[in-house]
């Protein structure tokens, strides 16, 4: 019997099923950093925090003040893993101290210097801060996915950067014909 290589879900979302019980990925909609053998790490882009650029920007320099725009440009949990770091997705055209290329001309910077670049107004124009993030141990997503916990999704940067969060989840299922309503919120295999 041919052995098949490993499926990895790199820069793709994850949609979680109805029947999520955790509640740190209920209702979630995560997109996938990297992917290997070794494990996983996302970022969860539709749960806006109760925090903006400008709050985070007090801590990171005080003795400078915000734009006011810096209150309008909205921070998500990126994940329950170290919820005080920092990471922000947009697009590839420009690099700060600590950029990954990703994959379709995307990006993701951790370092404070793309935050003080938002603010200042030099961009990136298109951008999702998030905290902390999503990380899953050697072949833990895979059982979490064959146990029917997440679907997967190609990645769109229409989902991303242009439709608003509380949207997203419900856009990512419908880029795959799912209409989450209708999925029964118990899981089961024949």
């Amino acid at each position: 019997m041919k052995k098949h290589a490993p499926t990895y879900l790199k820069h793709q979302f994850l949609i979680a099923m109805p029947h999520m019980a955790d509640p740190n990925f209920a209702h979630s909609l995560t997109y996938i950093v990297e992917h290997t053998a070794n494990g996983a790490m996302g970022l969860m882009i539709n749960r806006p925090l109760e925090l903006n650029l400008a709050d985070v920007l007090e801590q990171l320099r005080p003795e400078k003040l915000s734009s006011p725009l810096c209150q309008h440009v909205p921070v998500f949990g990126g994940g329950p893993v170290m919820i005080d770091r920092g990471f922000v997705l947009h697009p590839a055209s420009m690099n700060f101290d600590a950029t990954v290329e990703l994959d379709d001309g995307l990006a993701l910077s951790t370092s404070a210097d793309v935050l003080f670049s938002i603010a200042d107004g030099r961009g990136p124009n298109r951008s999702l801060i998030c905290l902390g993030y999503a990380g899953w141990d050697a072949g833990q997503l895979e059982a979490e996915l064959a146990d029917n916990a997440w679907l997967t999704c190609p990645y769109s940067a229409h989902i991303l950067f242009d439709t608003p969060s509380e949207l997203r989840l419900d856009a990512a299922a419908k880029h795959l014909g799912v209409n989450l309503n209708l999925l029964s919120t118990q899981a089961g295999h024949c």
